[in-house]
């Protein structure tokens, strides 16, 4: 009896163990989540569903950027990301700076994302922090914005460079990447790539 019961006490103190162990990683996910959470928000169940399109952009993202120069040759670029969800989950702003390699500040400002529901149609804007401007993104004339579960897109009247249009691509989502892809053009018609981002998350 005393030899039976040593080897349920064991059994169960082992079992007791592993579970342990293997509940810590759930734990530490939850705690993780929450954080991220309280960081960055989270969608509002009565939000529209159309804003969770671009959930991918919340968190931290860090990566490499390539400018297409005047001469055809491009540019290695530094490039940060960082976008959360506002005004209690209704809307999500990320903000963007890209810079050169030795730290010299070549674009920061701040994009605005939110759906309206009754028109169905996004309200997109950019807030060009060095300037002080606003451009919309993505508006009905020229096409709103399109997603195919692959890849999200949209145009807006080029506010910085000699161009006149610029088309903003979001391809190769995932939950730790993404590929940001803008190509210009001066009738709406024929397009050609001048920057690529790449962009890995590191929150």
């Amino acid at each position: 009896m005393k030899t039976t019961g040593a080897f349920l006490a064991t059994m169960l103190g082992a079992f007791v163990a592993c579970s342990l162990v293997l509940a810590q990683p759930v734990y530490k996910d939850s705690q993780i989540m929450e954080r991220s959470q309280q960081e960055y928000g989270k969608l509002n169940a009565s939000a529209p569903q159309e804003l969770s399109q671009f959930a991918f952009l919340v968190g931290k993202w860090r990566g490499e950027a390539r400018l297409k120069r005047e001469d055809g040759t491009w540019e290695n670029l530094k490039a940060l990301w960082e976008g959360r969800y506002i005004l209690d989950g209704y809307a999500i702003a990320d903000e963007y700076r890209m810079m050169k390699p030795a730290g010299e500040l070549l674009v920061l400002g701040l994009n605005l994302r939110s759906y309206d529901a009754k028109k169905k149609a996004w309200n997109l804007k950019w807030l060009n922090a060095l300037t002080g401007t606003w451009t919309d993104l993505g508006s009905e004339q020229l096409g709103g914005v399109t997603a195919d579960g692959k890849a999200i897109s949209y145009r807006m009247k080029e506010p910085v460079a000699r161009h006149a249009f610029t088309r903003a691509t979001y391809t190769n989502i995932s939950k730790d990447h993404f590929t940001w892809q803008g190509d210009r053009s001066d009738d709406g018609k024929t397009w050609d790539q001048f920057l690529v981002i790449e962009l890995y998350r590191e929150k």
